[in-house]
């Protein structure tokens, strides 16, 4: 099968997103996450990325989370000490759900409709602190292009934040006949294509937009930031999963693998 283009890869996963929203806001947890942000300590965030956070400092500081899905954990900054906070995505529809989200919260985050690869430039040399976390790197063709349109987004001495699954992870196959087993290449060049909806938990049996979800090893991710002049200055795995659940069988296993990690890079000081 011929790889489509970069802008075309963007534009299907754009589309695809679109069309998954509706199927995220019809759930049981959307009508109670309505009432949560409304509490001025709201916060979604895990013990582990807190934990970093708090390292970081956020207090006090602007913050943009790139790739903000339903703003959900844009909305749990301030719990932080966030001065400001600018939520990034693509997806319209989605935004239109971090919204909605934000009208229930005493705070007031900015959420901004835009790829990645397209950030407008009032968002340049804006933030002291720039938030990753889980389901974004993979969505990205060129991890080193990302890179360098992240790193425009920080000020001289700003921090990059991630928090990700680990690629390892990507070898394995939840659902496989033998889910323990490798399932794909660790060096896997080829992206994963789905044409269905893109849910968290189970399969929704409609047509959708394709989707195209790409595997980076920890070696291009590094090179990628280093390259786009970011100082890494924390690298951390860990043995707990913070994806699906479906890979919650890979905790706790006498050879356990690295399921997520967090890390931290800083935009070197001019």
């Amino acid at each position: 099968m011929e790889m489509p283009s970069t802008e075309t890869v963007i534009a299907s996963n754009r589309d695809a997103w679109n069309d998954s929203a509706r199927h995220h806001k019809d759930n049981p947890e959307w009508p109670s996450l309505l009432q949560d942000v409304a509490q001025r300590d709201f916060c979604c965030i895990d013990d582990t990325l807190r934990g970093l956070l708090a390292q970081v400092s956020v207090d006090g500081k602007d913050v943009v989370q790139l790739g903000c899905n339903n703003g959900r954990e844009s909305l749990s900054l301030f719990a932080l000490g966030a001065r400001s906070v600018v939520g990034v995505d693509q997806s319209e529809a989605f935004l239109d759900q971090a919204r909605e989200l934000a009208s229930r919260s005493p705070h007031a985050p900015e959420f901004i409709e835009a790829d990645i690869h397209h950030l407008p430039p009032e968002l340049h040399g804006r933030f002291d602190v720039a938030l990753i976390t889980i389901g974004v790197l993979n969505w990205m063709p060129d991890i080193g292009e990302f890179f360098r349109h992240v790193a425009q987004t920080l000020k001289p001495g700003g921090s990059l934040v991630v928090y990700e699954t680990h690629p390892f992870l990507e070898m394995f196959d939840p659902e496989s006949a033998d889910p323990y087993r490798p399932d794909s290449s660790y060096f896997r060049s080829e992206p994963f294509v789905q044409n269905q909806p893109i849910v968290y938990e189970g399969k929704v049996d409609q047509q959708a937009a394709p989707s195209y979800w790409f595997v980076h090893t920890l070696g291009a991710i590094f090179t990628g930031a280093i390259d786009a002049g970011l100082q890494i200055s924390h690298f951390k795995e860990y043995p707990h999963s913070n994806r699906e659940e479906l890979y919650d069988r890979y905790e706790q296993q006498m050879a356990q693998l690295p399921l997520c990690f967090t890390w931290v890079a800083r935009k070197r000081a001019v």
